[in-house]
């Protein structure tokens, strides 16, 4: 029993993870319903803000998600107005994502909502970054 102490959920990396993700991903909620997409969408929508045009393949490296989970959540996009999907002239297997006039004035209501995050969770910018960055250095492992 001398590694039970291992198993303790106050001694493990994961839950604490687990539970500010939960936690932050909830803080989004009233601000992202206000502009009627929800936290997977939000993240669509801002790699296309960054990158239009993109294969849903790429949206899916980018944001460490399947075809299967990504493909509902394009076509709600896409019902809502705010993207369209193209297949590629040149290969038709490959759907490119591109942002519609109402997807990219979208980008503007939404470029308020990492500010007010950041003040309902009253933790310094610093902070937050040093924090992201560890976070990085441990996905880089984990992703090798």
């Amino acid at each position: 029993m001398e590694n039970s102490k291992q198993l303790q959920l106050e001694n493990q990396i994961c839950f604490p993870l687990y539970v500010i993700a939960k936690e932050i991903t909830g803080l989004y909620r009233p601000f992202l319903d206000e502009i009627d997409i929800t936290y997977p969408q939000y993240l669509v929508m801002m790699v296309l803000w960054e990158n239009d045009g993109l294969a849903v393949s790429h949206i899916g490296e980018k944001l460490f998600l399947d075809s299967g989970t990504l493909t509902p959540l394009l076509k709600r996009l896409e019902s809502k107005g705010i993207i369209n999907r193209k297949r590629k002239k040149e290969d038709e297997r490959v759907v490119e994502v591109f942002l519609t006039e109402a997807g990219k004035q979208l980008q503007q209501k939404a470029c308020e909502i990492p500010g007010k995050i950041q003040n309902k969770i009253g933790v310094e910018t610093e902070d937050l970054l040093q924090l992201k960055e560890t976070i990085q250095k441990i996905l880089s492992k984990i992703e090798k």
